[in-house]
């Protein structure tokens, strides 16, 4: 059950119910979680709005990874909350200050078109409104303890914020994507983003340790939402992630990157259609779409981070 000083706001973020930001209230002031991107302020500012709270009541935006589904709004969320402080970890905060690298890969990969549908506008976010967060620093929020703990994995770039008050935890892509449109089974579905560009499957498995041992009785998942069975999260995303690592150390003994890519891509497809096979998961369109760019991302992801890890090997010329 959701506690009722945590709110989840649908982002729209392409699909309904695929991206979250999360309002957390404590003493008459706010904290987003995650900001998506500046096409889904007007929806965080809304839920403000819902809850009797107002812009000058913001106090702190956070942002788990710079990953531009949960980052890219926070230039123009800022815009709107005059008295907010970015929360974000140094690597973030870089490119935070200065996205211009952030930018010009983002529209090498999607095309500047595609780049404004998705994310909108990005601006440069002054240095003296971004603090960087340490990992285990514990922020105190109104009295509400919110501590900080680093999760490689996703990204090298990531935190996750453990919040005592309600033994929650806020877990960006770090604990796995289970998206409301595939919960249709027989039991509860889960998995790992293992996205591009940072995927480390063995880093991966121990920030789900990290986040099991803050004690956390539930998390809220960026993609999407409350998930209250911790036990079985951890289960499913350590199984899967063992899987993926199987098939990621075959992969780095492949020839070529075309052979890398291929691999990569078939042995996430059969991954995908045995979970929804043993679960009876149907798919209707849309979530057959959404399976499908998650399929492609995390080929991706996986097959960059062994076309990285073998370069690393070879000899120097």
């Amino acid at each position: 059950m959701e506690d009722n000083t945590i709110c989840t706001i649908d982002c729209n973020y392409v699909y309904p119910q695929i991206a979250a930001s999360f309002l957390l209230k404590e003493g008459g002031n706010a904290v987003f979680i995650e900001n998506n991107t500046s096409h889904s302020v007007p929806y965080l500012v809304k839920e403000l709005e819902n809850q009797k709270l107002t812009k000058e009541k913001v106090k702190y935006l956070i942002v788990t990874h710079v990953h531009l589904d949960h980052a890219g709004g926070t230039s123009a969320l800022l815009k709107e909350c005059p008295n907010a402080i970015v929360l974000a970890h140094p690597r973030t905060a870089t490119h935070l200050v200065n996205p211009k690298r952030l930018i010009e890969s983002a529209i090498g990969v999607y095309g500047k078109e595609n780049f404004e549908k998705l994310y909108g506008k990005i601006d440069p976010i002054p240095e003296n409104r971004i603090r960087i967060m340490e990992d285990g620093e514990v922020l105190d929020f109104n009295g509400r303890p919110l501590t900080f703990i680093y999760t490689k994995g996703h990204a090298n770039h990531h935190f996750v914020i453990y919040d005592k008050k309600t033994t929650s935890i806020f877990t960006g892509d770090s604990f796995g994507l289970a998206y409301p449109g595939l919960q249709t089974g027989n039991n509860k579905f889960i998995f790992p983003s293992t996205s591009p560009t940072d995927f480390d499957p063995e880093e991966a498995i121990l920030s789900i340790d990290k986040i099991i041992n803050t004690g956390a009785e539930k998390a809220y998942l960026t993609h999407f939402g409350l998930w209250d069975d911790m036990e079985e999260a951890k289960n499913q995303l350590k199984r899967s992630l063992n899987t993926i690592n199987q098939f990621y150390q075959e992969a780095l003994r492949l020839g070529n990157d075309k052979q890398i890519d291929d691999f990569c891509k078939e042995n996430v497809m059969a991954f995908f259609q045995k979970e929804l096979s043993t679960r009876g998961i149907k798919l209707d369109t849309s979530s057959h779409q959404l399976l499908n760019m998650d399929i492609e991302l995390n080929a991706q992801g996986i097959a960059f981070s062994v076309k990285r890890q073998k370069r690393k090997k070879l000899p120097n010329k």
